[in-house]
């Protein structure tokens, strides 16, 4: 007499086995309707009804698919069987890990060096010494080294320093020498103007400007040294002349 087994456990152990499925079953249906006092025509019909089903089970689920989930069960069981051994090499190399340190802590405590008695009496030696040294004494070798280099740098930055031309302030100015009338002569009045002559003073180029009514003003430019010349001084200097000049006009002051 077969076994009765459920028709699911029969499955899931015999699944990728179509005829073998088939046939448990068959046995399984035919026990089933002796159970039940069914016979012939009745027998037949049920048993016909039950492999129609599992037929139709099998092709939807498609044999295909078991293939591919067989192919999954075992990725699976690989990387479980992987992260395993990942995870006890872990567990041991902090196993051992702790181990070391546990040894090296209580290593370091047990061997912990203290000085020898010579070392104490050397390091007491050496610290008479220091307090027997004089460290604000002067030596008066050093100092007279340090005095002689000191005095020959300061001598050769003061010789080229010397030797170094001093830098001339300088500036540019234009001015503009106003006559009294049309009458004036103008030619006079330049002449008058490139007399004036000091230290630091240098007359450049001249022309003369059309003012109105036919007057015309002499625009003239100098050069000055800033220490040496002022406006002040030209101003008067030019003005003095009052016969020719009316005013003088600070046209441009530019440093060079």
């Amino acid at each position: 007499m077969p076994s009765t087994v459920p028709i699911s456990h029969l499955l899931s152990d015999v699944w990728f086995d179509r005829p073998k499925v088939e046939e448990e079953e068959y046995k399984y249906e035919v026990y089933m309707a002796k159970q039940r006092g069914a016979c012939g025509s009745g027998v037949a019909e049920q048993i016909a009804q039950a492999r129609q089903k599992i037929h139709q089970t099998l092709q939807g689920s498609d044999t295909g698919v078991s293939g591919n989930d067989s192919g999954k069960v075992d990725a699976i069981r690989s990387e479980n069987d992987d992260l395993r051994k990942l995870v006890n090499t872990l567990v041991e190399r902090m196993n051992a890990m702790e181990a070391r340190l546990s040894k090296l802590e209580s290593g370091s405590k047990e061997t912990a060096v203290q000085p020898s008695k010579t070392e104490i009496e050397q390091k007491s030696e050496s610290d008479d010494d220091v307090d027997d040294m004089d460290f604000f004494a002067s030596d008066s070798e050093e100092d007279d080294e340090y005095e002689k280099i000191k005095q020959k740098r300061l001598a050769e930055y003061a010789e080229k320093k010397s030797k170094k031309p001093a830098v001339i302030a300088k500036s540019s100015i234009l001015l503009d020498v106003k006559p009294w009338d049309d009458q004036t002569d103008m030619g006079e009045v330049e002449r008058l103007v490139r007399n004036i002559s000091t230290d630091g003073l240098k007359w450049a180029a001249s022309k003369l400007v059309e003012v109105a009514f036919g007057i015309k003003k002499l625009q003239i430019n100098c050069i000055v040294e800033d220490d040496k010349v002022g406006t002040d001084f030209l101003e008067e200097e030019i003005t003095r002349h009052e016969d020719h000049v009316q005013s003088v006009d600070i046209v441009a002051f530019n440093k060079i």
